[in-house]
């Protein structure tokens, strides 16, 4: 009888085990294909499936919150390591990983508008070369933890023809002597209390990455009632992208990996965000012609006052070695 009882036990481990994992439909593989390739994909657990997303050489290419995906991704010529991933609502990891070769050459990935955030109508307002207006302000000591940070050396010169896309790029530096030390610059627009949708674009290039602890690029709104905070940065010693949790007030981790930028070349950053009457919502992200679908959530902070801005900020490492970046051609589009 104990025997037979054993038995059923494994049996049903056994079961359960092979319930649980992530399938992929397409591509097969080692196999080939042509750009864009067709992922089809479905997991299952003994508890519900949260999300599922696909991984391209170590990139987040693709998120949704549901069981199954089907959808198209551009990639480059050539063999690349594919994981699709999947959460249950545990915090159960399960993934499917393989290789695959992409054939023939590909376009450039043309940036699209990640799910559920509409083009921009006719009728949105268009702030464009936010990085040669003038009027910016600036601090450092309120850039840092609870406002109150260690004090950096910073400087913002606009205006720089070299480098530059468009002729009159924006320098902004930062050093000092004092670990971790920030800066942070940022240009008022005016109130813009009914906009719920933003997207924020920005060129920047920058001398020495290594040495940056993160670069932030963010937007701010407060409609009288509430205060949205759009905050993102690329943390670049913990290698991943985070966004700001607002009422929380600490920075958290998408999971995206966000590695040292290269050096002498100009990276396009695209962040398009949405909010309700409470909540502030990280759409998504196109980062040099990759598009990241982070689709995440928090509540805004309470607030009387009314603006929109712009702001940026260069974090300094434990050295605080001296750095500089450069934005351009830097567009807010809401509505």
């Amino acid at each position: 009888m104990k025997n037979a009882i054993r038995l059923i036990i494994a049996t049903l481990t056994l079961a359960t085990a092979s319930f649980a994992g992530v399938t992929v439909s397409s591509p097969a593989a080692g196999s080939t294909a042509g750009s864009p390739v067709h992922f089809v994909a479905s997991a299952t657990s003994a508890n519900p499936i949260t999300a599922m997303r696909v991984y391209v050489d170590n990139l987040s290419v693709y998120l949704v919150s549901a069981s199954s995906l089907d959808t198209s991704v551009t990639m480059s010529a050539g063999t690349h390591s594919v994981v699709v991933q999947a959460w249950d609502s545990t915090g159960t990891v399960f993934k499917a990983p393989l290789s695959l070769t992409v054939s023939g050459s590909s376009p450039t990935p043309t940036p699209t508008p990640a799910p559920g955030f509409p083009a921009p109508p006719s009728t949105a307002v268009i702030k464009s070369n936010i990085d040669q207006m003038t009027g910016w302000d600036s601090c450092t000591v309120c850039a840092g933890a609870n406002a109150a940070g260690p004090v950096a050396t910073y400087s913002m010169v606009e205006n720089q023809a070299s480098p530059s896309l468009d002729g009159a790029s924006a320098k902004f530096s930062i050093s000092g002597t004092t670990p971790y030390s920030d800066a942070l610059w940022w240009k008022q627009l005016g109130a813009a209390d009914s906009a719920t949708h933003l997207k924020y674009d920005v060129a920047f290039y920058i001398t020495n990455p290594g040495v940056s602890q993160a670069l932030e690029f963010d937007n701010n709104q407060s409609n009288g009632a509430h205060k949205f905070i759009y905050g993102t940065q690329c943390n670049i010693k913990g290698n991943h992208w985070d966004v700001w949790g607002n009422a929380s007030g600490n920075w958290l981790s998408t999971g995206i990996a966000c590695s040292v930028p290269t050096a002498f070349v100009w990276h396009h950053l695209t962040w398009e965000f949405q909010r309700t009457s409470t909540n502030v919502i990280f759409v998504g992200f196109t980062y040099d012609g990759v598009t990241h679908y982070v689709n995440r959530s928090y509540p805004a902070r309470s607030s009387t006052v009314h603006e929109m801005n712009v702001a940026f900020q260069m974090d300094g490492d434990s050295a605080m070695h001296a750095y500089s970046t450069w934005l351009d051609k830097v567009t807010l589009t809401y509505w």
